[in-house]
């Protein structure tokens, strides 16, 4: 579980990039996170990680406060909760199977990551993650070879193989097509419901958010000004949500 408790976020310029959030996110549960360009909602996943520090609060996961891990405990944590970007961070000129593996190396010895050294079960599992999102097919292709849609795929299942649970991911399909978009939502939702991971998606497409997502987060100015199912959402939320009004 986790669990925000008066959670701000400020940083060094001053801009507030939370505002005293209280919420509860349950194992397995599967979040879209809306709200406009600015509004918090890529301060508030990377909070969980720790990408971003917060200011003030508590953040706990499993009973722990995040704000206290260091070296290698928080390395360690960081192993457990995925991170998907939308710019898919894959090096271009190496095989698909090569770039899921990279998310090994920090696990591995020192003289096997100078070598390129993978065993046996380390090429099954990331054989095994691509398969997951349909992309098992491609695994000795080049990277820069593919699709948008496609990478980002390549992208998820690199992630996979880090075996988290939690799953962030910060604007995955913005860059994507309709069709595709939805291609890749539909791997995300397959994975929370076959691994039972939990998945926090920040999102600006909000149809695939309604879509997709059991629980939205609406965030506006750093707040979180809505929290609750899909079937609660209403034009009228949607409306302060993405009130161009900062008055508040």
């Amino acid at each position: 579980m986790i669990k925000f408790e008066h959670v701000s976020k400020t940083y060094p310029n001053g801009v507030k990039g939370l505002q005293d959030i209280n919420l509860e996110i349950q194992d397995g549960e599967f979040i879209g996170i809306i709200g406009m360009s600015g509004a918090g909602k890529s301060t508030f996943i990377r909070t969980i990680n720790r990408l971003n520090n917060i200011t003030e609060g508590s953040l706990m996961v499993d009973g722990v406060e995040i704000s206290t891990l260091k070296g290698q405990t928080l390395r360690q944590y960081r192993r457990k909760v995925g991170m998907i970007f939308q710019s898919y961070n894959l090096v271009p000129r190496i095989s698909v199977i090569k770039n899921v593996m990279s998310s090994l190396v920090p696990d591995m010895p020192f003289w096997r990551v100078l070598l390129g050294l993978f065993s046996k079960e380390e090429k099954i599992s990331a054989l095994e993650a691509l398969d997951r999102v349909s992309m098992l097919d491609k695994a000795f292709v080049r990277t820069d070879q593919l699709s948008g849609g496609q990478q980002q795929r390549v992208s998820l299942a690199r992630t996979l193989t880090q075996n988290p649970s939690v799953l962030l991911a910060d604007e995955p399909v913005a860059a994507l097509d309709p069709v595709t978009a939805h291609e890749v939502m539909d791997d995300f939702k397959r994975i929370n419901e076959e691994l039972g991971q939990t998945v926090l998606i920040n999102i600006h497409h909000v149809d695939l958010a309604l879509e997709y997502s059991k629980r939205i987060i609406g965030i506006r100015a750093g707040k979180v000004v809505y929290d609750g199912p899909v079937s609660g959402m209403t034009q009228e939320i949607l409306d302060v949500i993405y009130s161009k009004d900062e008055a508040e």
